[in-house]
């Protein structure tokens, strides 16, 4: 018959007076003795032990001897200086920014805008990914706001224009093959002409062009292709896009066969066909521009003059990542993925029968001419602006795009 509550009480205080002065070969005994009267498991036993036999039931506490622990091995300063670091890149994630944040702190020392002395700038470099995450986590606030679209289909040519999928791109050897898409600055409620930017991203590279037109109006689109073909640092041979009509017409299909660019587009109804320009929308456009409406011939110049600092601060100094493996086991995907690098470095990455030597000669001279942080001075300066133009619509009346 199991022991009452009183009773296992009782037996617990009388084994805790012999437990006190125990040794540990005699404590195991009793916390079997114990385990075994109140069918308690060993682990309870002998937390019901040392609670009973510590100073008026509580154990005590002692306090921590000085000098015991490790050492932190990074102090304040290099935290300090990680944080402005951080700022410059606008927040990246620390795979990203840990293998770019010795060629950073060089250019930044370069242009006098980070001074740091001998010992923080050892352990600031010497910091890993995940060091750089766990520091970085309290300044870290991002705000989740889901985008909206503006594409109608466009039926026109469509079985002239082949479709390519997303598993379809041979991205691994060659760039100069673009998707693009255009994104709307409608400010929630799609009514009356509004700007829109067009979104160019090379596959392989990550190399992005941005270019801000007053509505999606073919004639505009193929003007900004025309105006921001030259400053991709290679010649375009592919051109995908989505099956709106400002893309599906005969303009576009013929000025690619003037130009000699294989032109195909994506599914209906699948986005993830046009994945790498998707990501862009959001991590180039979005984030600098917001969801604000901007219209007329002023804003849509100020889109273009921030887009032209801009496709520097991005293309110089935004590390990404990319896929190098991918496997499914079971109902995860396993993914793997290269080292950072900014689109820059892969375009120098190239071989030199992709890129000549001297394109790649004046991309170099062009980054030692760049300050990251002065280009991020003029980016907040010139969102500020937008900011305080832009049109804000009645919450009421405005109603997200479907």
């Amino acid at each position: 018959m199991p022991l009452s509550l009183s009773e296992r009480l009782a037996m617990t205080q009388e084994l805790a007076q012999p437990y006190r002065r125990a040794t540990k070969r005699e404590r195991s005994a009793l916390i079997t003795q114990l385990q075994t009267l109140c069918s308690y498991n060993r682990s309870y036993a002998g937390r019901v032990l040392r609670l009973a036999s510590a100073h008026r039931g509580r154990p005590k506490r002692r306090s921590p001897k000085p000098g015991r622990g490790r050492k932190p091995t990074y102090g304040p300063a290099a935290k300090q200086a990680l944080v402005h670091c951080w700022a410059m890149l606008n927040f990246p994630t620390g795979k990203r920014l840990q293998p770019f944040l010795a060629e950073l702190v060089a250019q930044l020392e370069h242009h006098r805008e980070l001074t740091v002395d001998p010992a923080t700038r050892g352990q600031l470099l010497a910091m890993s990914a995940a060091s750089i995450d766990r520091f970085l986590a309290p300044e870290r606030r991002r705000l989740t706001i889901k985008g909206r679209h503006g594409t109608k289909p466009g039926t026109l040519l469509k079985q002239q224009i082949p479709v390519r999928t997303w598993a379809e791109w041979d991205d691994a050897t060659q760039p100069e093959f673009l998707e693009i898409d255009l994104v709307s600055h409608d400010g929630g409620a799609a009514r009356g002409d509004f700007a829109w930017t067009l979104d160019m991203v090379d596959i392989l590279t990550g190399w992005t062009e941005i270019a801000a037109v007053p509505n999606k109006a073919r004639k505009w689109v193929l003007e900004a292709l025309n105006a921001h073909r030259s400053q991709f640092p290679f010649p375009l041979r592919g051109l995908d896009s989505d099956n709106g009509s400002e893309f599906i017409n005969h303009h576009l299909l013929a000025w690619c066969e003037t130009h000699h660019i294989t032109f195909t587009r994506s599914r209906a109804y699948h986005k993830n066909d046009g994945c790498y320009v998707e990501q862009k929308n959001w991590a180039v456009v979005r984030r600098f521009v917001g969801y604000l409406r901007y219209e007329g011939p002023d804003q849509v110049a100020w889109l273009n003059e921030l887009y032209a600092t801009l496709r520097l601060y991005t293309n110089f100094f935004q590390p990404l990542q990319k896929t190098v493996f991918k496997e499914r086991r079971g109902a995860r995907v396993y993914r793997r993925y290269d080292t950072a690098r900014t689109p820059y470095q892969r375009v120098l990455a190239l071989p030199d029968t992709v890129i000549s030597a001297d394109q790649k000669a004046t991309l170099r001279q062009q980054y030692e001419a760049l300050n990251p942080a002065a280009l991020r001075r003029d980016l907040t300066r010139l969102q500020d602006r937008l900011g305080d133009t832009a049109h804000l619509d009645d919450p009421e009346e405005a109603a997200p795009t479907p």
